[in-house]
């Protein structure tokens, strides 16, 4: 609709005529003389159509405007905040990697438990497990301390049903420490799990990524055998290397982005190139 010549009502400058208009700015024939108003804003409050067919133009105007601003300051809030998170982000990396330059990264500083049945729920509501406890010597009864194990490591979750074979051993989660954890110093054997890092497989991804596809014994690499023990320390590597293969399960984009992230910072807090990571050759591919 075409509003040159549509007259206005002006607050305190009577009525007026449009001169001419653009996207920003009306230009208003008035008794006093023509006056340049900011468009449509001036609608909002000083101006104001005496034809009902432009008055109802003009609000349609307005009224896209009002969403077209909300939508841009909610989408600078949502990239305000995104920045923040990233610079937060660099900042725990550039604090992790003065850990990790501080602490030597020993090749195998990652841990596997295997979990009783009636003991994994627990596990992935708490999110955290017991080491177990010395069953023999003067410290007999004692919480075992997992020495290794500090800011860059991971608590990898196994379990074995009592009526299949060992190889077919699955993977039922896997955790990053929390990042003020030191095994040297820790007391009643409980390893807690960082508050971000952490994640459970379902039954069917469980089903899907078998433990003994990653670890092998290098003196043995054709025998699968788990007898005794609570837990066993575990190569960096082939922790990147499940890591890596759980992105693959994942069908949903949220989970996939999740796991991604998780991956990218366990392979950046253990000095691991992420383009360089070989394929896993655990005991299952010696046979």
């Amino acid at each position: 609709m075409n509003l040159v010549n549509k007259q206005v009502m002006h607050k305190n400058f009577g009525k007026g005529k449009v001169v001419k208009y653009n996207d920003s700015y009306i230009k208003i024939d008035f008794p006093s003389g023509n006056k340049e108003f900011v468009f449509p804003d001036a609608f909002e409050k000083y101006l104001t159509f005496t034809d009902q067919r432009a008055a109802n133009v003009i609000e349609k105007i307005v009224q896209k405007r009002k969403r077209e601003y909300k939508e841009e300051k909610l989408r600078l809030k949502k990239l305000r905040t995104l920045q923040k998170e990233k610079r937060q982000r660099l900042l725990e990396r550039e604090r992790l990697t003065k850990i990790s330059k501080a602490h030597k990264i020993h090749p195998r500083s990652q841990i596997v438990f295997w979990c009783k049945a009636q003991e994994q729920e627990s596990i992935f509501t708490s999110w955290n497990i017991f080491t177990g406890v010395i069953k023999s010597g003067q410290k007999k009864g004692q919480p075992r301390r997992p020495a290794r194990i500090n800011q860059n490591s991971a608590c990898l979750l196994t379990a074995r049903d009592s009526d299949v074979p060992e190889k077919d051993r699955r993977i039922l989660g896997l955790f990053m420490v929390n990042d003020s954890f030191s095994g040297k110093q820790c007391v009643d054997g409980y390893i807690p799990a960082h508050s971000e890092y952490r994640l459970r497989l379902s039954e069917q991804e469980s089903e899907k990524i078998l433990f003994w596809n990653y670890y092998v014994d290098e003196r043995y690499p054709h025998k699968i055998t788990w007898n005794t023990g609570r837990y066993r320390y575990f190569d960096n590597i082939w922790m990147a290397q499940i890591l890596r293969d759980i992105i693959s399960l994942k069908k949903n984009p949220q989970e996939r982005e999740y796991v991604q992230h998780f991956f990218r910072h366990f392979c950046h807090v253990n000095w691991l190139n992420t383009e360089e990571l070989p394929k896993p050759y655990g005991a299952l591919m010696h046979i």
